[in-house]
């Protein structure tokens, strides 16, 4: 019998026995539509953090200042806790770093021709700039007079909203960030001034970020600033003058964002800035030095330890198919012992029944590794989240893999039973009723 007939065959029988084909067909079908996902999810994961290794650079670290906390604090208080002397300080002592950028952050309530609301306000310099750039600008940045003499101008940052549609998850978020997008959506605010808590400040420019859904700055934990302006300014006129009973220096900061320029160098350097900040800091631990590069790996390996866990679900499908697929096959093996019997009387080798029905169960393979594939695609565009953005991750050869394990599982559950039909004896085959 040659491959043609037993295709013919194969589609015959599994059309003669309907449901019994289409249950094994379906946890086929739902085993390779999760080897789909799978593989969608973890090259989403690996772009993912290429694109975040480019953005932040090839050796970032992060110093965090500790707060002080009244209640819990056992430290005697002899350190200044994290200022703009501890940047210049890092800058001397390592001047071949690519960044070093110092900011703090606090809350202002902004006012414009009648419209209030509370802003997230960051002080930056010239460095920060270096880094995780995403924004389109309109009107101009801020030039070096800006941050030496820490004039009253800000740089509004604009939400990017969302390319395809906001996740109802987000919507409480987007409060925070409703009165900065209404001005700059309402208003054209370049050139004008706008007042910072009771304070006019003039708008120079305006930072557009890339759609939600699109921001390659997946990795970041807590809220963006709404307006940024120059460290001095942010220290002179929003600098929290007490905390507690302890009195706040004037230069603090929240964070330095270093660069070291290459990935080679950060273990050195986050020992020697560990040694450099103990000296500062009068022998206090009131820092955290954390490597952006070893949270971001985190992260992509939560998301694939979510895959592994989908696979690991997709894997029990497959193999409740292939058990299926055994099933259906001994059932037609059964039902057709005197058809055996019959060919091998007229000189059929058992090489050629066993090709047969392992043709047979992986023409079932074949059909339910495109269902599969179509429920994939539509599970991934319908149901998931970032949907489109894990349909482009696909690549040709995830195509390939999926009818391989669909079409792969079908030919070892087969085996077997093919095996037991090429070993009918064809006199006893023929004597079946």
């Amino acid at each position: 019998m040659n491959l043609d007939e037993s295709l013919r065959t194969g589609l015959v029988e599994i059309f003669s026995h309907k449901m019994r084909s289409s249950l094994s067909l379906a946890a086929i079908a739902f085993g390779g539509a999760s080897v789909l996902y799978t593989c969608a999810m973890v090259n989403q994961a690996f772009k993912k953090q290429q694109e975040a290794f480019a953005l932040v650079g090839p050796g970032p670290i992060q110093i965090n200042f500790i707060e002080w906390r009244k209640e819990k604090d056992k430290s005697l208080r002899l350190s200044p806790g994290l200022t703009s002397r501890d940047a210049a300080a890092i800058r001397r002592e390592l001047p071949w770093l690519h960044m070093v950028s110092p900011s703090n952050s606090s809350y202002a309530r902004l006012q414009y021709k009648g419209q209030e609301g509370w802003v997230t306000i960051k002080g930056v310099t010239p460095e920060w700039s270096k880094r995780n750039w995403v924004y389109t600008l309109r009107g101009r940045y801020f030039m070096s007079h800006d941050y030496e003499e820490g004039g009253r101008v800000c740089v509004l940052i604009e939400p990017g909203g969302w390319a395809k549609g906001k996740p109802s998850s987000w919507k409480r978020w987007d409060y925070y960030t409703q009165d900065v997008e209404t001005l700059a959506t309402h208003h054209d605010l370049i050139g004008k001034d706008i007042v910072l808590s009771g304070m006019p400040y003039t708008v120079i420019g305006i930072l557009k970020e890339p759609p939600k859904d699109l921001d390659p700055r997946w990795f970041q934990n807590g809220q963006k600033p709404d307006v940024i302006i120059p460290l001095r300014a942010a220290q002179r006129y929003f600098q929290n003058q007490n905390w507690g009973d302890q009195k706040m220096d004037p230069e603090r900061i929240d964070q330095i964002d270093i660069d070291t320029g290459s990935l080679g160098t950060v273990e050195t350097v986050k020992m020697r800035l560990t040694d450099l900040l103990k000296e500062l800091h009068r022998g206090e631990e009131d820092t955290t030095i954390i490597d952006l590069k070893q949270e971001i790996q985190n992260k992509v390996n939560e998301m694939r330890e979510h895959a592994v866990t989908i696979m690991s679900l997709g894997v029990i499908a497959i193999l409740a198919g292939g058990v299926g697929i055994m099933n259906v096959t001994l059932a037609t093996i059964f039902s057709r012992i005197r058809e055996i019997g019959v060919r091998r009387a007229v000189g059929a080798t058992r090489f050629e029944i066993l090709s047969q029905f392992v043709t047979e169960a992986m023409l079932l393979g074949v059909l339910g590794g495109v269902v599969g594939i179509g429920l994939g695609l539509g599970c991934l565009l319908f149901l998931a989240e970032e949907g489109t953005e894990k349909l482009a991750a696909l690549v040709w050869w995830h195509f390939l893999m999926e009818m391989g394990v669909s079409m792969g599982t079908c030919f070892v559950f087969s085996l077997y039973p093919a095996w037991q039909a090429a070993r009918f004896d064809p006199v006893e085959a023929l004597r079946y009723e």
